[in-house]
C-alpha cells in the first residue's frame, strides 16, 4: 500500500475550506482545542534541563557523526545481519499468524478485540515479557515482533480485502465459502496492495529490531546504546550511519528476488535456538503473572494488592500528558518542516537537504532520539517530548510534502508566505490533521516505552516490575497501557476527518 493517495482538488477548494466551510470550522475547532489543552497542561509537565553544559555534549555528538570511527567497530556485519534476520523472520511470522485472522476480522468481534489488544502493546514490552521465559535469544525477538505484527497485519489486510470490488465476489456460485471468495475473487485483486504493505511493515520491523537492542538483544541497537552511554561518540556515529545506510539501501538489498537468500541467511544467524522448559513456561503463564490474591479468590486481598500499585495515577497522567504534548509538538514540527521538502519552495539543493533531514528524523526511532536527548538534557519529560515531536512531525511532513508536490497552485505570483498560508496549507491541512490522528495512538504507545529511559510514564514502572520480578504488577500495568491505547485509538477515529487525501499505513 502506498504511503499517500494523491488527489487533485480544485484550486479553489482550499479557499472555501479556509473561509468557513463547516468541515473547515470543525477542523479548526479540533486544532484549537488540542493546542489549548496542551498549553493549559504544560505547567504540570516536568520539562526541566538537568545538565549544566548540554551544548558541549551536543558538540561531541556532532563531531562523532561528522568523523565516524569506522575502524573501531567490532563485528558490525554480524549486528546488521542479526538486525535484518530478526526483522524479516518476525515480519514473516506476523504474516503467517495475521493472514488467517484477516479472513475472520470483519465477522468476529473476538478476533477484532484480540488484534486490538496485541497491537496496543509495544514490541519492547512483549520482549520484556518473553525475556523471562526464553532469555536473550532469537525466540524472544521473533515473538516480540510476530505477536503485535499479527494484530496489525490482520487489521490492515482485512481493510485491503474489504476495499476490493464486489463484482468478482458476487459472480461466484451461491454458497461459496469465505476461503473460496478469498482465493478466487479477492486475493488476485488485492495482491499488489498486500505485498506493498508487507514491504513497508518490514521497514518498520527493521527499526523495531534495532530497538530490541535496548533490552539486551544483540542487534544494532545494543551496540548503539552502549557506545552512546559510554560517550564513545565517534563509534556511535559510525553505527548510526550504518543504520541510516541500511534503511536507505533497502530497495536494493530487500528486492523480492533476494528474499529467499535473506530468509536462509537469517535462519542461520538466529541460531542456536534456546531449549524451553515447559514446566517453567507453565508456571510463568499460570502463576507468576497473576496476583496471588486473584488465584486464591481472595477479593479483599486483591483490593489491598491494587492499592499497593506504585504511583498509578501519576504514571497514567504523565503518559497521557506526554502523549498530548507529543501530538501537538508533532503538528507544530510538521507545519514548520513540510515546505523544506516541497517543490513549491526553495531550490533543488535546499529541497534535497530538507528531504534528507526528514528521512533521517523519520527513520530514527523515538526511543533512540529520546536516549540522545536524555544524554544532553538530563532525565525529564523534555527529551521524550522532543523525540516524539521530531520523529512523528517529520514523518507527517514527509507525506504532506509528497502530496503537496502533486498540487498545482491556482494563484501564481503570490509571495512565499502567501503561497504557504493561503494557497497550499488550506488544501493540505485536512490530510495533515488526519495523519496526526492516525499517529496519536502510535505516539501513546511510544510514550509508554520511553519510561524505560527513566521518564515517569507507565513504561518506567513496567520495566521496574520486570527488574524486581514483580511480574503480576508488570502485567497489570501492561493491561492498563493497552486499555489507554485502545481508548485513544477509538477517540482519534471519531475525530479524524473523513475526507482526507493523505494516508499513513504504518500508523495502522
Amino acid at each position: 500500500m502506498s504511503e499517500a493517495s494523491p488527489r487533485h482538488p480544485h484550486p479553489g477548494h482550499g479557499r472555501h475550506w479556509w473561509r468557513g466551510d463547516s468541515t473547515g470550522l470543525k477542523l479548526a475547532r479540533h486544532t484549537l482545542a488540542l493546542v489549548a489543552l496542551a498549553v493549559l497542561l504544560v505547567p504540570f509537565a516536568d520539562l526541566a534541563i538537568h545538565t549544566r553544559e548540554p551544548w558541549t555534549e551536543l558538540g561531541r555528538m556532532a563531531l562523532g557523526m561528522a568523523w565516524p570511527a569506522w575502524g573501531s567497530l567490532e563485528s558490525p556485519l554480524t549486528a546488521i545481519g542479526l538486525t535484518v534476520a530478526v526483522a524479516i523472520w518476525g515480519t514473516l511470522a506476523g504474516v503467517v499468524l495475521g493472514f488467517p485472522l484477516a479472513l475472520l476480522f470483519a465477522r468476529s468481534r473476538l478476533v477484532r478485540a484480540g488484534c486490538a489488544f496485541v497491537r496496543a502493546i509495544h514490541e519492547l514490552f512483549w520482549a520484556l515479557l518473553f525475556l523471562q521465559v526464553f532469555g536473550l535469544s532469537a525466540l524472544t525477538a521473533l515473538a516480540a515482533l510476530a505477536i503485535p505484527y499479527a494484530g496489525i497485519f490482520a487489521k490492515v489486510y482485512a481493510e485491503i480485502l474489504e476495499q476490493t470490488p464486489r463484482a468478482p465476489r458476487d459472480a461466484l456460485p451461491p454458497g461459496s465459502g469465505r476461503l473460496s471468495r478469498f482465493v478466487y475473487a479477492e486475493l488476485p485483486l488485492a495482491w499488489a496492495q498486500l505485498v506493498a504493505y508487507t514491504r513497508y511493515r518490514f521497514e518498520c520491523a527493521l527499526r523495531a529490531s534495532v530497538l530490541l537492542g535496548f533490552v539486551g538483544l544483540p542487534t544494532l541497537g545494543f551496540h548503539l546504546e552502549t557506545a552512546f552511554r559510554e560517550g564513545r561518540y565517534h563509534e556511535a556515529g559510525a553505527l548510526l550511519w550504518l543504520f541510516y545506510l541500511l534503511i536507505a539501501s533497502l530497495p536494493w538489498w530487500g528486492h523480492r528476488r533476494l528474499v529467499p537468500v535473506l530468509l536462509v541467511g537469517g535462519a542461520w544467524l538466529l541460531g542456536p535456538w534456546p531449549s524451553v522448559d515447559g514446566a517453567l513456561l507453565w508456571r510463568f503463564v499460570s502463576q507468576d503473572i497473576w496476583p496471588p490474591a486473584l488465584l486464591a479468590g481472595d477479593w479483599a486481598g486483591l483490593t489491598a494488592w491494587l492499592s499497593r500499585i506504585p504511583a498509578l495515577g501519576p504514571a497514567i497522567g504523565n503518559t497521557l500528558l506526554l502523549g498530548l504534548l507529543g501530538t501537538v509538538g508533532a503538528l507544530a514540527v510538521a507545519l514548520l518542516l513540510w515546505p523544506l521538502a516541497s517543490r513549491h519552495f526553495g531550490n533543488r539543493a535546499s529541497r534535497l537537504a530538507g528531504r534528507g533531514l526528514l528521512v533521517a528524523l523519520r527513520s530514527t526511532p523515538e526511543l533512540m532520539l529520546a536516549f540522545l536527548f536524555l544524554l544532553l538534557l538530563g532525565p525529564s519529560l523534555l527529551p521524550a517530548w522532543l523525540a516524539l515531536a521530531l520523529h512523528n512531525g517529520a514523518l507527517i511532513a514527509f507525506l504532506v510534502a509528497r502530496h503537496a508536490d502533486a498540487l498545482a497552485p491556482g494563484m501564481p505570483g503570490l509571495p512565499v508566505s502567501g503561497r504557504y498560508a493561503y494557497e497550499l496549507l488550506p488544501r493540505l491541512y485536512p490530510g495533515m490533521l488526519a495523519l496526526l490522528y492516525y499517529r496519536a495512538e502510535v505516539i501513546l504507545r511510544e510514550t509508554a516505552i520511553l519510561g524505560m529511559l527513566g521518564v515517569a510514564t507507565l513504561g518506567f514502572y513496567i520495566e521496574e516490575g520486570f527488574d524486581y520480578l514483580l511480574f503480576d504488577v508488570a502485567l497489570f500495568l501492561l493491561l492498563v497501557t493497552a486499555a489507554l491505547n485502545i481508548a485513544v485509538d477509538a477517540l482519534s477515529r471519531r475525530l479524524r476527518p473523513r475526507e482526507a487525501p493523505i494516508e499513513d499505513p504504518c500508523s495502522r
